[in-house]
Order: C-alpha cells, then sequence, then structure tokens
C-alpha cells in the first residue's frame, strides 16, 4: 500500500505543470541589480566610438533612435537610488518600497543605458511596474535625448507593452495617456503605472522580457534618464513622500514625549 501511495504521488508530481517563474528583485529591494540584465554605450558621430551611430541632424519619425538591443554586452550607466527627491522634478526617486533604480543620469556625455529582465512561463494574472521619464528639453525626433521601454511577449514575439519618447515628443503608437510636465528646461512624464492584465489577455504562461533605454541626445548638450520601480506580480504602492516620514517621524517623537509626561 504504501509502495502503492508513494508511486501515485511521484507520478502526479511528474504530471503537473512546471511552477511559474517570477520576476527577480523587481522592485530593487535587495539594493542592488541582482536578476537584471546591463548594456549601454554611446550615441554620437565623430564624437564618441559608439556601437550605434545614425546620420544625424535628420529629425523626423523617431526611426533613427538607438534601440536597447544594440547595446547589450555594452558599459551601463545604471543606479539604485533609496528614498528621496528627484534635484530637477522634486517628485519622489522612489515609487514602492525602499529602493528603485535610475536608468542613464542628468549628466549630458552623449550616454546611453539600458536594463532588462526575462521571465519565464509567467502564471500571474497580471503585470505591474512604474516608471518616470525626465527628458531635457532638445531637438528633433531623431536626434533628442530619449526613453524608450518595451514589454514583450517573447512566447508570440509581439510587443504588449512599447513606449518611446524624445524630447521633441512622442515617437510611434501606443504613447498616449502620459501627461507630461515642465521644469524649466526639462520634461516629466511623473510616475506612470502600468498594469497589464495578463489573465484577460490569455497569456498567463507566456514568457516575457521587460527593457528600458534611457539616452542623451547625440551631440553631448541635453540628457535623459529614467526611474524603474515595482516590476512584478502586485500593485506597486507609492512609498511616502519624504516630507510625510519627517511629520510621522515628529508624530511618533510627539507621542513618546506626551507618554512620558504622563508616566511622571
Amino acid at each position: 500500500m504504501k509502495k502503492t501511495r508513494l508511486a501515485l504521488a511521484i507520478s502526479l508530481m511528474a504530471a503537473g505543470p512546471a511552477f511559474g517563474a517570477t520576476f527577480v528583485n523587481g522592485g530593487f529591494e535587495l539594493g542592488n541589480l541582482n536578476g537584471w540584465t546591463e548594456g549601454g554605450g554611446c550615441w554620437g558621430a565623430n564624437v564618441c566610438t559608439s556601437v550605434y551611430n545614425p546620420v544625424l541632424n535628420t529629425p523626423g519619425d523617431g526611426s533613427l533612435l538607438p534601440t536597447a538591443a544594440v547595446y547589450v554586452g555594452g558599459t551601463p550607466n545604471n543606479t539604485v537610488v533609496g528614498v528621496g527627491t528627484d534635484p530637477i522634478t522634486g517628485a519622489a526617486t522612489v515609487y514602492n518600497g525602499s529602493y528603485a533604480v535610475r536608468v542613464n543620469d542628468s549628466i549630458n556625455d552623449w550616454s546611453v543605458s539600458t536594463i532588462s529582465q526575462s521571465v519565464t512561463n509567467y502564471t500571474d494574472n497580471f503585470i505591474y511596474f512604474a516608471w518616470n521619464a525626465v527628458l531635457e528639453s532638445s531637438h528633433g525626433l531623431d536626434d533628442s535625448d530619449y526613453f524608450s521601454l518595451v514589454l514583450r511577449d517573447d512566447t508570440t514575439g509581439t510587443d504588449v507593452v512599447s513606449r518611446s519618447y524624445s524630447s521633441a515628443g512622442s515617437v510611434g503608437g501606443g504613447t498616449s495617456g502620459v501627461t507630461w510636465t515642465t521644469y524649466g528646461s526639462w520634461f516629466s512624464s511623473g510616475w506612470v503605472i502600468e498594469q497589464i492584465d495578463v489573465a484577460g489577455l490569455g497569456l498567463v504562461g507566456h514568457d516575457f522580457t521587460l527593457s528600458l533605454l534611457a539616452s542623451d541626445c547625440p551631440y553631448g548638450g541635453h540628457a535623459g534618464y529614467v526611474y524603474l520601480d515595482g516590476f512584478g506580480g502586485k500593485p506597486p504602492t507609492p512609498a511616502p513622500e519624504p516630507a510625510t516620514l519627517a511629520l510621522l517621524a515628529l508624530g511618533v517623537v510627539g507621542m513618546g514625549a506626551v507618554r512620558r509626561r504622563k508616566a511622571a
């Protein structure tokens, strides 16, 4: 009888579906970039040694802008950031938890940086993530600082989410629903929350890759960067603003003082 039960249990385990994978360090709460693939390099003719060097001075439809795949294996410019405020926009640097990542930075030095993560056999009903792009006013669609984001269904070879913006405007389709705010010579999307209904789209069990790219303009005069946070199966919740945290801390101190007076 025991042997029969053991054999049945083993057969059920073998016949059962493989466990669905999940995102690794999707909220960067490990304080590092474990689980993520990075890339990067340079964009600019006759200025830097670039793996991607399009014809410049030809603003148009965005067809000459850099793509993340080109920069795989290059030198990234990504930084894990803690709770704080962006020095240009004043927005929170972290949307969810204690950490986020900033892809590229505000220094205009022809830099391009990318970050991506893939997951196989995804079985959650939703995919969520939050991003906040900051772009400096620049040139045309093809030669300005630039940000792109793609969530690709690797199983079907199609893009579920595709966004791309230069500081001259949106590039291509799928970029509606984002309100940009001006901060002097800079534009920012603010924190944008993406929610993909994997179950509703019939994509449960598929493989996915999220890729982001942030780039300075190809002349070294204007910068672009983006924050990313909360990549996973649960909706990210906004982290308290630093001012709110300070007020909460003062409240805790005040309550402690009242208790001490009562005890005295």
